[in-house]
């Protein structure tokens, strides 16, 4: 049995413990209604595997949202507030949100504003949003597509991490949440990273345990700077570049958009060889990390408007200030700088480098 993390004062529970604490937690608090946020596919694949998991015969409304990044939007909170209004929510309602990392951190800002902010309880569904979005409280939207440039940081009130909804998911979607396992290896431990070099030697149980260990990795950088003030912003490696290249690809006409972890996988292997040139990351381990990554994620071409456009979009990053744009680079696996300025010239010879 995966034990409980406290992050902050929201505990994160895992498996059969999760809905005995829901149950107990609902039983204590007596909340004046209860809501149900879903998009489309968690409606169809997880939500009657959720009232089977509670066993109750609590009255929850259901509200639905569209699916994908591109409903993560103001326009989408104005429904959900509008929808809780006509509903009779009051400040003592509760939403949950069960779902990917959309509905979570959309859901999240919903009830963060919604009467000034009313109780939430997230139920990840998907590998990245229990792996990225389960702790430290970061909720929010896009602003068109640039990633996350309106929200709030507020803990729910619990979080449940059920692994048996990841039997719903695509491959594209598990290995976009690998992505950021990856990244809690490559900034905090190097054990975490060997252990998911090969995946194919992992039963389920071991799944959960590394599910369980790259969760508190992030606790633990969370719970030492909970509003992002210095260690905690070794949590945005690759988010740079890979928030930018997601940002192009999901604007472009022209160009298919990719998922998170795989713009997150490709933002790492072009941070790491600038890591490289900047902050003397080992030259062999930059190879390294770009064959692990490569094996779980197929390569992307760039030509050279797409790079400048990039380039461009990097100037929208949440962790820029004082007109700057900042990276966090690797002296090493598990070492870590902050608030890095990254010549351009560096960032065309990262492209060259994934490119090859």
């Amino acid at each position: 049995m995966l034990s409980t993390i406290d992050s902050a004062g929201c505990p994160v529970h895992f498996n059969e413990t999760a809905y005995q604490q829901l149950n107990a937690h609902l039983d204590e608090k007596k909340y004046s209604k209860l809501f149900l946020l879903v998009d489309q596919n968690t409606h169809e694949h997880c939500l009657s595997a959720f009232f089977n998991a509670i066993g109750t015969d609590r009255t929850f409304e259901i509200i639905e949202i569209e699916a994908g990044e591109e409903h993560k939007n103001i326009h989408t909170c104005a429904g959900v507030w509008e929808t809780l209004s006509e509903l009779g929510a009051d400040r003592k309602s509760l939403l949950i949100n069960l779902g990917g990392g959309v509905v979570t951190d959309l859901g999240g800002f919903v009830a963060s504003t919604f009467m000034r902010g009313i109780s939430f309880i997230n139920i990840p569904t998907s590998l990245l949003s229990m792996v990225d979005a389960s702790v430290g409280g970061k909720t929010g939207v896009d602003l068109g597509p640039l990633k996350n440039q309106v929200g709030v940081i507020r803990l729910p009130e619990m979080v449940l991490i059920d692994t048996a909804y990841l039997a719903t998911l695509p491959p594209n979607q598990m290995r976009s949440g690998l992505a950021e396992m990856l990244k809690h290896g490559l900034i905090y431990s190097e054990s975490h990273w060997d252990s998911l070099q090969d995946l194919s030697k992992l039963n389920l149980n071991d799944l959960d345990a590394l599910i369980h260990e790259s969760i508190g990795i992030k606790n633990e950088v969370v719970i030492s700077d909970p509003t992002e003030k210095g260690l905690r912003k070794i949590l945005n490696f690759g988010h740079t570049l890979g928030h930018a290249i997601e940002s192009y690809l999901l604007q472009s006409e022209t160009r298919e958009a990719i998922l998170h972890g795989e713009a997150i996988a490709i933002g790492m292997i072009l941070e790491v060889y600038i890591s490289s040139k900047l902050a003397d990351f080992p030259e062999a381990k930059v190879d390294a990390v770009k064959e692990s990554m490569l094996s779980y994620f197929e390569k992307v071409e760039f030509n050279e408007q797409d790079i400048q456009e990039i380039i461009e979009l990097l100037k929208f990053d949440k962790k820029n200030s004082h007109g700057n744009i900042n990276f966090v680079l690797l002296e090493d696996i598990a070492k870590t700088r902050i608030d890095c300025k990254v010549p351009n010239e560096n960032i065309l010879k990262a492209f060259e480098y994934y490119s090859t």
